[in-house]
């Protein structure tokens, strides 16, 4: 139990610059309470004593703004920053060394019985205000961007955007989502389904993002003969050498 604790605090003073002592972080974070609460909820929901587990819970909520279903299963060295506004689910599994900012919900979408709720793997983050939905599973390492809506399963170090979101896992996306920004829209609608309006856009960056680095090439190369060309005309000229005179006999 105290190793638990102990865990608990390192990995707050590991992903928070804000925390400067032990004694702050037991007193005055509510991330930390929370947990504490929803253990001892966990531990008697899984006895059987499911009405105390929700009133224990309910405590938690109210002293924390952080609502854990008692029946939720949360790893170790979970982080949950702020806190205030965080909902998760009764069959929702949290990973070890995850990190929940504000406002995240960890939901469901059906109201039927058994597993309705997301399943995070190991060091997932998800930003502020973040919605996780259904009963997905968000891969290992993978990342979901504040405010983010998700409702299909994300890959292992991936990270997903927008609303609904977008999964971004190799470099031609992430230029995709720079080009889109500059553009003055959003890229985060676009999917990977074979809707031709999708596909169409997706051309329409990748070649827009092929421009811009030939436009760069270029740009580069006529700087570098200009870098030249002012050294040229400020070299000294080499000086005159008089020819011999031939004297004819």
């Amino acid at each position: 139990m105290f190793k638990r604790l102990r865990d608990d605090i390192d990995s707050i003073f590991e992903r928070d610059p804000a925390a400067r002592n032990t004694w702050e972080i037991i007193t005055c974070y509510p991330g930390f309470h929370a947990l504490l609460f929803h253990r001892v909820a966990h531990w008697l929901w899984k006895a059987g004593l499911r009405w105390f587990g929700r009133l224990v819970s309910h405590m938690g909520r109210f002293f924390t703004g952080i609502e854990i279903h008692p029946g939720a299963a949360i790893g170790r060295r979970v982080f949950i920053d702020h806190g205030m506004g965080v909902v998760i689910g009764e069959t929702a599994e949290i990973g070890d060394e995850c990190t929940l900012y504000h406002g995240v919900t960890l939901g469901g979408t059906s109201w039927n019985k058994g597993k309705r709720h997301p399943t995070l793997g190991r060091g997932v983050v998800i930003g502020a205000g973040a919605k996780v939905l259904g009963p997905i599973l968000v891969g290992d390492g993978a990342r979901i961007g504040s405010n983010a809506v998700v409702v299909k399963d994300v890959p292992p170090g991936a990270t997903a955007v927008g609303i609904p979101a977008r999964i971004i896992v190799d470099a031609q996306d992430k230029a995709r989502e720079e080009k889109a920004a500059k553009l003055g829209f959003s890229a985060y609608a676009v999917t990977r389904d074979d809707d031709p309006v999708s596909k169409a856009l997706q051309g329409l960056l990748d070649h827009s993002v092929e421009a811009d680095k030939r436009i760069e090439q270029i740009l580069r190369e006529v700087e570098e003969l200009r870098r030249q060309s002012r050294q040229g005309q400020q070299a000294p000229m080499p000086p005159m050498r008089a020819e011999p005179r031939i004297v004819k006999k």
